[in-house]
């Protein structure tokens, strides 16, 4: 039986666009919620890399989609990726008082000098460890990890004495910092990082806890004049990745797997990375601008010390959700070391 050309082209055709509509059901695309500006480096040098990746080892199979516009504050994003708002959403786990308790060991002064170092050692503890607490139960968790080293910058003061902070009025964004700026004799003011031009600009603080990054970033150069370099950094700031489980449940064994390869450590490493090349940057950008101020060992003793209560107070709530605390701190250090040695 001879088939017509006619034929032939409308099964061509239909064979076609079948093809097409299964590569159309084929390709998952997933919303990633954004409540940063999209030229933060947080979005350009992590979230679209990873978006990038996610995509290739997907084979283009899985497209994420980095939202232009947020759908909400700063602290609602957990809760969009529990409730699907967003299929994935990032944020800062000090926006939610009390919430995350495990965050303190990622956070607590002295840990490391370099966000990578720290982001992977914290995400080995976070994948081993912490993750068992079960504060995460509700989302599928791509990726924990910490900015750079955070310091302090004020104007006007001399913080060469005993007590550089006393009665100064300092932003923070929450966490255990608020904790460690009051401990010190300062008054914390807590707001999201989106928000600290205005507060600053306002009067509203006479100084920022920051790694060097933001201070450049958010255009506070001309409203500060010292900076005091805590070795080690006087705080951490902890940062997740976060899935709708219903969503990740979804995902086909081959697309998981691809994509946890570029999640977890792989996606810890890439932030620490970011955060570092940005630190170099800001610190650059302040050059001749604000006078950098190292704290003395003396200082340093003295800020352990008056640290120590808030540290303590802090493990002591991590330690109530199960977790061995110190085991856990003896392994996130471990970690951090073999980490800062390319391990």
């Amino acid at each position: 039986m001879r088939i017509s050309r006619r034929a032939l082209s409308i099964a061509f055709a239909a064979s076609a666009a079948l093809f097409s509509a299964s590569g159309a059901m084929a390709q998952t695309v997933l919303n990633m919620a954004n409540w940063l500006p999209p030229a933060h480096p947080l979005v350009t040098n992590v979230m679209k890399p990873y978006a990038d990746a996610a995509k290739q080892a997907t084979d283009g199979r899985v497209t994420i989609n980095i939202m232009q516009a947020p759908l909400g504050p700063p602290a609602a994003h957990f809760d969009f990726a529990v409730n699907g708002v967003a299929d994935i959403t990032y944020g800062v786990q000090g926006y939610n008082p009390g919430r995350f308790k495990t965050t303190n060991i990622a956070e607590i002064p002295f840990l490391g000098d370099t966000a990578e170092s720290v982001s992977v050692g914290y995400w080995r503890v976070f994948d081993k460890t912490l993750r068992k607490a079960g504060e995460y139960d509700k989302v599928h968790v791509l990726g924990v990890f910490t900015h750079g080293p955070g310091q302090i910058f004020m104007k006007g003061r001399d913080v060469t004495g005993a007590e550089p902070v006393k009665g100064a009025k300092l932003r923070v964004g929450g966490g255990i910092v608020a904790d460690l700026v009051k401990s010190l004799g300062g008054v914390p003011v807590e707001g999201p990082s989106s928000k600290t031009y205005e507060i600053m600009s306002s009067g509203v603080a006479d100084g920022i806890t920051f790694p060097f990054e933001s201070v450049a970033f958010f255009k506070l150069i001309p409203m500060l004049d010292t900076a005091l370099v805590v070795p080690g950094g006087l705080y951490n700031t902890s940062f997740y990745v976060a899935m709708n489980k219903a969503k990740w449940d979804a995902l086909s064994d081959a697309d998981k797997k691809a994509i946890d390869s570029v999640s977890g450590e792989a996606l810890a490493r890439l932030a620490g990375k970011a955060w570092d090349a940005a630190d170099t940057a800001g610190k650059a950008a302040m050059d001749g601008k604000i006078k950098f101020v190292t704290a003395t060992p003396e200082q340093v003793k003295a800020i352990e010390a008056g640290l120590k209560p808030v540290v303590d107070a802090k493990l002591t709530e991590t330690a109530s959700t199960g977790v061995d605390v110190q085991a856990a701190l003896a392994e996130m250090k471990a970690e951090i070391a073999k980490a800062a040695k390319g391990q």
